[in-house]
């Protein structure tokens, strides 16, 4: 500790935790201030997610302690974290979407009137009061199944500032969010910090670890690599911390576009609140190109991919092909079935489509083959295919989706943030398996927030604005 700091508010000393022989947590430190934003950072699978579920009382370590202003801290679950003064914002969100945004925040700990009913009055009231907080104009009675995933992002958040927690931990918290909420989300952080909570960002992007962390902890591989301070760290060390290496980095797919796959035209789709959310959108997508459409989170971009695929209803014409592959943006709610393991999920695709036997038979030698195939090609990290799906990493569980996605060679692939909350390399693999469908005469739609990931990858780029082309790029 230097001169003239505050005393660690939390202390997590030699951790270490395995999952069966998989080791994924060695002899790790963590020191948390308060008054201060400090970022855990690492590749998907370097044990940044488990450390902090060990904080919030989900996990348990094998060895190290915790301590909480000098003194040993016992958190055998999530409540006793939470009473600890711990609040945790994950990446897979955990918001119960059949509920209203006042009945999420007091689940469990519902106030009573005098007659012994819910106290919906005060709900709705504390509940406003924590939205207002972060400037989130959201009705406390809406349900939570209308709210884009951004704003379910901030609702989880603002569900930790109510709790009054002193320690708020936010897993991958802008991988759901565009430029403007991101903005807005560095200044929420910095704004908690200087009420004096100790702010712990999962994160791997290291524009925003800079922008507003005052410490950064690198984590590789389940060792602890290193800790910096912001003003003294060097962007390109701390890469090198998190990585080893410096990824491969490709080029947006360019070259003669081939035939029609995709033709829009004057398409309109209406949101989960009936309310306009695309507008008479015309575009075509020709074989082997990649067509980028970005935007802000919220403004047509979920109901046009959804659309495209044909779980949507829509207004206007769409022309695909036969074959088309949806990579979803939650994997955990669209993309897999977690109470299946990783090698049944691999099996959903060529099952559902008729290619696991002849007709009602099924091959499971086929389908053992196929998926331990799908497990190398896509670098899965897995113990055994045996293993639920739910136990892998947020990034190895986006690789099953799109193993299975693109394991059916689709004519049309619509890519949904399909990188969301994955780490560099992974991030640039899904990247290459992009550009190699496109290779392969596939047309890709790809649609996200990450403007980088736009122009590493398309052949050209249009904006989304309130379910309208606001502006586009070609030949990025």
């Amino acid at each position: 500790m230097f001169d003239g700091e505050p005393a660690y508010l939390i202390e997590m000393q030699a951790i270490s935790k395995a999952f069966g022989p998989a080791c994924v947590l060695r002899d790790v430190t963590l020191r948390l201030r308060p008054g201060s934003v400090h970022a855990l950072m690492g590749e998907n699978g370097a044990g940044k997610s488990t450390l902090m579920k060990i904080l919030a009382g989900v996990h348990r370590s094998d060895a190290g302690q915790i301590l909480k202003d000098g003194q040993p801290l016992h958190l055998p679950s999530p409540r006793a974290a939470l009473t600890a003064g711990i609040s945790t914002v994950f990446q897979e969100l955990s918001l119960l979407p059949n509920l209203t945004i006042a009945e999420n925040m007091f689940l469990g700990r519902e106030p009573l009137t005098r007659r012994g009913g819910p106290d919906r009055r005060r709900m709705r009231a504390e509940t406003a009061a924590a939205l207002a907080e972060l400037d989130l104009k959201l009705d406390p009675d809406q349900l939570v199944s209308t709210l884009t995933i951004a704003e379910r992002q901030f609702v989880e958040i603002a569900h930790g500032i109510k709790a009054d927690a002193s320690v708020l931990i936010l897993d991958e918290p802008t991988a759901v969010l565009g430029p403007e909420e991101v903005a807005e989300l560095i200044r929420i952080l910095r704004d908690l910090a200087a009420e004096g909570r100790a702010v712990v960002l999962i994160a791997h992007k290291l524009e925003e670890v800079f922008a507003v962390a005052d410490r950064m902890t690198i984590l590789r591989k389940g060792l602890h690599m290193g800790e910096r301070l912001r003003a003294e760290a060097d962007m390109s060390e701390v890469a090198a911390l998190m990585v080893g290496e410096d990824p491969p980095r490709g080029a947006p797919v360019t070259g003669e576009p081939g035939p029609v796959r995709l033709k829009v035209e004057s398409l309109s789709v209406k949101g989960d609140r009936g309310e306009a959310a695309v507008r008479e959108l015309s575009f075509e997508v020709r074989a082997g190109e990649v067509f980028g459409i970005g935007g802000v989170d919220g403004n047509g971009q979920t109901e046009l991919a959804e659309a495209l695929a044909g779980l949507r209803s829509f207004t206007g014409k769409i022309e695909r092909p036969d074959v088309v592959g949806l990579i979803p943006q939650d994997r955990q709610r669209e993309g897999l079935a977690l109470s299946l393991s990783i090698e049944e999920n691999l099996w959903l695709g060529p099952v559902v489509h008729g290619q696991a036997g002849l007709g009602w038979w099924l091959s499971f030698s086929s389908l053992r083959a196929g998926s331990d195939e799908s497990i190398q090609k896509y670098g899965i990290k897995v113990g055994r295919a045996q293993d639920p799906v739910s136990s892998l990493s947020g990034g190895n569980q986006q690789k099953v989706v799109v193993a299975r996605v693109l394991g059916r060679q689709p004519e049309l692939v619509i890519a949904l943030n399909p990188t969301r909350g994955l780490d560099v390399k992974a991030a640039e693999f899904v990247h290459q398996q992009l550009r190699a469908a496109a290779s392969a005469g596939a047309a890709v739609v790809l649609i996200s927030t990450d403007r980088d990931e736009l122009a590493a990858l398309s052949s050209r780029i249009e904006f989304l604005l309130a379910g309208q082309w606001a502006a586009s790029l070609a030949g990025v």
